[in-house]
């Protein structure tokens, strides 16, 4: 029965969480778009398949330049988040980088590994600032 009831909370949680993300990417129609870049090129990755991420990441650093230009709602609008959206232009521009040099697979696994974990930072950030 414990059990259970932890793995109530843990769908619980998980819903909340789904439901921030996409009121987010609803209000912020960029960041919804370089989602779909960075899902269709991140968990390919995570499999073992980096062409995606070879082939997209111009596309990817672009998603992430666009980001920063557009039109960001106001309760996203705060420091944190700005410093957050820019490091993932930089770590966006640094994996563009490794691609077009040829890096190790390993060394671009970690790079699309990190600027996932940055874009998820901003996710939770906005999800922060509705509370």
């Amino acid at each position: 029965m414990k059990h259970f009831k932890l793995f109530l909370i843990f769908i619980l949680v998980l819903i909340v969480n789904s439901v921030s993300a996409q009121s987010t990417f609803d209000k912020w129609p960029a960041i919804k778009e370089f989602h779909e870049v960075m899902s269709a090129t991140f968990h390919p990755a995570e499999e073992g398949n980096l062409a995606p991420i070879k082939s997209r990441s111009e596309e990817m650093m672009n998603q992430a330049a666009q980001l920063l230009k557009s039109a960001i709602p106001v309760e996203f609008r705060t420091d944190k988040i700005l410093a957050a959206a820019q490091k993932l232009q930089l770590k966006s521009k640094g994996l563009h980088r490794l691609v077009q040099s040829q890096a190790t697979d390993d060394e671009i696994l970690k790079s699309i590994t990190d600027l996932h974990n940055t874009f998820h930072e901003i996710v939770g950030l906005c999800s922060e600032e509705k509370k």
